[in-house]
């Protein structure tokens, strides 16, 4: 019991030693950038799940064909509010943490398929927009991964990990 508590008086000694940082140096608020991912992947979703949902609608096609939502503005609005959110998270988290920038590779090639929707031919429209919508959520997942990975601005997580 003795050897314990000498133990224990050890440890407590080396603990006064152990210099630790201040919390307020290390932490850099992320809070802008993990809300702009976050509407990026809700809109990229609310968006896919609008083209994909519409064909199934088809039994009250004379209420949605005369509503916006089977408007192809509408389509564009939403795909290019998707696009410039995840631009603006995808910049915030390269420019202040990560320079990484295999995330806006995926933005761009999700939104370049997702735009062109229509190049297969209708009967493959579907797929190319599950494919389009996942390359888009998984650049924002990328770049909220690649910023939770970096503590500061002044850290060494350039590289991937």
């Amino acid at each position: 019991m003795n050897s314990k508590v000498a133990d224990l008086d050890t440890r407590a000694l080396n603990l006064e030693e152990v210099k630790v940082k201040p919390v307020q140096d290390t932490v850099e608020p992320r809070t802008k950038n993990v809300i702009l991912d976050r509407i990026g992947i809700w809109g990229s979703s609310l968006c896919a799940l609008h083209c994909l949902l519409l064909p199934l609608l088809l039994p009250i096609a004379p209420l949605v064909a005369s509503s916006i939502f089977a408007e192809v503005w509408f389509e564009k609005l939403i795909l290019t509010f998707s696009i410039l959110v995840g631009f603006a998270a995808m910049f915030v988290g390269f420019h202040k943490y990560h320079r990484q920038m295999y995330p806006l590779y995926s933005l761009v090639l999700g939104a370049l398929i997702y735009w062109n929707k229509d190049i297969f031919g209708h009967q493959y429209e579907p797929f190319t927009i599950a494919i389009g919508a996942f390359l888009i959520i998984a650049a924002h997942f990328t770049n909220m991964r690649l910023c939770k990975n970096c503590t500061s601005c002044k850290d060494e997580c350039h590289s991937a990990k």
